[in-house]
């Protein structure tokens, strides 16, 4: 008994045993180009000991910010999960949909344009409570105006993405029975071009970017950068300071469009603790952590469509599909990312975590001033508010970087190994 679902075929199953085999062995590539090229092993050093850097106060803040965050973070994180489950394993994402007219083609953006749109109204409270928590933080001095623009924005970024991944694959599925392998090309070359693209494309929508101004700091950091051989199209200042007093910086970009951003608020910072931040983002482009991440980020694409080919018989058997040619299965392939993208967060994490590390490293070899490195961690940690003590599933979540405390054990670390006296 099926339950008058359609039963697998054998031409089916032998079709997704052939991506089963593809899987593997692209899932073995990744974990190899993952495993030699990350930086596991950098410096070793002390346990991180907040108490020895960070006051009394300054510990209690940063404990009170995450007690405050968590429950509405795992909050949205469960909804997330909720959501994708009843897309992928019910039939609610075709009755979402269903309704829909027009040619396949207007019907999968369509599809795409209500269930975001649904989502994010289902998560709208959640997001409106974790905003209220940044201002009563004095993180974010965003109007809700700002705010729900910039939420905006953020919502057609993603939705564009989405429709034009989707379809592809639908155009694809319509034509092809292995649909997998031009898919799965195609995943990878959408990767390496929106990452090319997104500094020029969609990063000025949410920042205004203008040139450093001539002067001491701009002409020391162009020339650290020489000094360390890295060419670097430009520096530039992002208007920050309307949204949050949040300090970073960040490398993006790579090749013509390859760029170093500083936010305004760091600025305020002393010239010294402005130069180490922006020679860890030198050793990320040193390193060409980007391109690195991008040709990851693409061998991952290209897996993620093999195991959608895989798994999609049986999930389009539980939401009544024939297939994902037919438009009403946009939503369980939208659920189904979601699980991927989830289950994926941890193993990225893991890896920008070494990366982070080794620009740390790189920041410290290229100054030689591991007293400014720790005090510039300490403003970042403060300032920022950052978790001093992630207990153990934060840490695997959500933590892209090493805790302010660890990278202030291994600048100490680093400090004893070259002879710098250092407190």
């Amino acid at each position: 008994m099926n339950g008058g679902r359609p039963r697998e075929s054998d031409g089916e199953r032998r079709l997704r045993r052939q991506a089963a085999v593809a899987a593997v062995l692209l899932g073995l590539v990744i974990v190899a180009v993952a495993a030699f090229s990350t930086p596991w092993h950098l410096l070793a050093s002390g346990p991180p000991d907040p108490a020895r850097d960070f006051t009394a106060a300054q510990i209690a803040r940063s404990k009170a910010f995450d007690a405050a965050s968590t429950l509405p973070g795992y909050l949205s994180l469960a909804l997330t999960l909720i959501i994708a489950g009843l897309l992928a394993a019910t039939p609610l994402g075709v009755k979402l949909v269903a309704w829909l007219k027009g040619p396949w083609w207007l019907r999968v953006v369509l599809g795409v344009v209500v269930i975001t749109l649904v989502t994010q109204l289902i998560k709208l409270p959640l997001a409106m409570w974790g905003e209220t928590l940044l201002r009563g933080y004095g993180l974010s001095i965003q109007t809700w105006g700002s705010w729900a623009s910039d939420r905006l924005k953020n919502i057609g970024v993603d939705a564009f993405m989405l429709c034009l991944m989707l379809l592809v694959l639908v155009a694809l599925a319509r034509r092809f029975r292995r649909w997998w392998i031009p898919a799965a090309v195609g995943a990878s070359a959408l990767t390496v071009l929106a990452s090319f693209v997104y500094p020029v494309v969609f990063e000025p929508l949410f920042n205004d970017f203008t040139t450093m101004q001539q002067g001491p700091l701009r002409t020391e950091l162009l020339n650290m950068a020489k000094r360390d051989g890295v060419p670097v199209e430009d520096v530039l200042v992002a208007d920050a300071s309307r949204r949050t007093t949040a300090l970073n910086a960040y490398v993006s970009g790579f090749g013509a469009t390859r760029r170093i951003v500083v936010y305004d608020t760091l600025l305020k910072a002393p010239k010294s603790e402005v130069e180490l931040v922006v020679a860890h983002e030198l050793g990320h482009a040193k390193t060409d952590d980007v391109l690195y991440g991008t040709f990851i980020g693409a061998l991952g694409a290209a897996l993620g469509a093999i195991l959608l080919f895989w798994v999609f018989g049986p999930v389009r058997r539980r939401t009544g599909v024939t297939g994902l040619a037919d438009p009403r299965a946009i939503g369980a392939v939208i659920g189904l990312m979601t699980f991927g993208s989830l289950l994926m967060s941890p193993a990225e994490n893991l890896i920008s975590r070494h990366i982070e590390a080794r620009a740390d490293l790189h920041a410290l070899d290229l100054t030689r001033d591991p007293a400014t490195f720790i005090a510039m961690q300490k403003r970042l940690a403060v300032t920022n508010i950052s978790d001093l003590s992630p207990d153990a599933v934060e840490y695997v979540l959500y933590a892209s970087h090493p805790s302010s405390p660890e990278r202030i054990a291994m600048a100490r670390a680093w400090a004893k190994l070259n002879g710098v006296p250092v407190q």
